[in-house]
């Protein structure tokens, strides 16, 4: 199987098992990750094939549904892709990503040990912040029954992964636990470019948001 047809395969294959998801996670979150992904290799010059298949397979199971378990998704991932009868070593590299890409608490150090995840990480936190990622704040939010806002309840920046999965603080909140950390965390000059803007652009939103919870644009 060459290389086109096995992206082919794994989009279907993510596009059927993400369908009917509402949090955020679903198939057009990797749809778009893969996008960006794509394209971030191409200026940045690495292996396409491995950013792609991890780009594409990073959420088929995201540990926030999975009781916390990190494990599941790598698993489902190298299921897929010895299914596929990809060599050891390109399911070990994008299998390694996955592990790898996920934000795990502000404080929490990540380490990717390659320019690929480096690039993939980058394409999948893109897609947490601008315009697109105040969408899935709120989404996210929803399907966790998490409150808009509340400022009884204080933004925390978590020390540890366990402390980060037992978070449930308010949508406003998650801005600050994360979304405008990104920006400083990006790999890659093409994403820290992109991120500027992005980044802007929430902060922005905040500022109205805030405006309007404090009557001030009346």
């Amino acid at each position: 199987m060459n290389k086109e047809l096995i992206i082919r395969e794994t989009k279907k294959f993510i596009r059927r098992s993400l369908r009917g998801e509402a949090s955020g996670h679903d198939w057009w979150h990797a749809f778009r990750v893969w996008k960006t992904a794509k394209e971030i290799a191409r200026k940045e010059k690495v292996n396409s094939f491995i950013v792609e298949l991890a780009a594409l397979l990073h959420d088929i199971a995201d540990w926030k549904f999975h009781n916390g378990n990190k494990m599941v998704g790598i698993k489902k991932a190298k299921e897929w892709l010895e299914k596929l009868k990809l060599i050891k070593k390109t399911i070990s590299q994008v299998c390694e990503i996955i592990k790898e890409t996920p934000f795990r608490g502000a404080w929490v150090k990540t380490k990717i040990k390659t320019k690929e995840g480096m690039v993939m990480q980058d394409a999948d936190r893109l897609d947490a912040i601008g315009a697109i990622g105040i969408a899935r704040v709120f989404a996210y939010g929803s399907f966790e029954g998490r409150e808009i806002y509340n400022p009884e309840i204080k933004a925390k920046r978590h020390k540890t992964f366990e402390e980060y999965k037992r978070n449930k603080g308010t949508a406003i909140n998650h801005f600050y636990e994360k979304l405008l950390l990104l920006k400083d965390r990006m790999n890659t000059k093409t994403a820290k470019k992109i991120a500027e803007k992005r980044h802007k652009f929430m902060e922005q939103f905040l500022k109205e948001f805030f405006k309007e919870w404090n009557l001030k644009d009346l």
